[in-house]
């Protein structure tokens, strides 16, 4: 399986969406065109370019440093929870492994989840339901409140 994707969600599930990939340096682009697609019906209110730019920055960490003995793929989850649209990447590896980092202005590596930091609402990185490590962040508002999604 090179991909898969979850465009059609069940109509009582919070999901919009889901995303399977390759640990490979084109699945972190891959994953931006998706996730721009495939968000689109929803109209976010929220940038879906600050999403795009946090996912690919998740994805990247998610290929670079997940690791497994086995095959093992990269899951992005993308959910709305009320107002708010709530992104999952998931990837093999130890949650107390994510951590975010201060870079120098030298350094060629370590602002992907200071990006995300400065962009988000919120986030978090913990075990995730697949095993390994889940690093989610959250854009409230991104829908008013009691609007339906489609």
């Amino acid at each position: 399986m090179t991909y898969a994707i979850d465009r059609c969600p069940r109509e009582d599930s919070p999901r919009l969406g889901a995303m399977t990939l390759r640990p490979v340096a084109e699945s972190v682009s891959r994953a931006r065109r998706w996730f721009r697609k495939f968000i689109a019906p929803y109209d976010p209110a929220c940038s879906v370019d600050d999403c795009a730019l946090m996912i690919s920055e998740l994805v990247t960490n998610a290929v670079r440093y997940g690791r497994a003995d086995e095959e093992w793929y990269v899951r992005v989850e993308w959910f709305r929870e009320c107002t708010s649209l709530r992104v999952e990447v998931h990837s093999p590896g130890l949650p107390a492994n994510v951590r975010l980092r201060r870079p120098d202005a030298d350094d060629a590596h370590g602002r992907g989840l200071f990006l995300v930091d400065a962009i988000a609402d919120s986030w978090h990185a913990g075990p995730s339901r697949f095993g390994g490590t889940v690093v989610a962040f959250l854009m409230a508002d991104a829908w008013p409140a009691g609007g339906r999604h489609t």
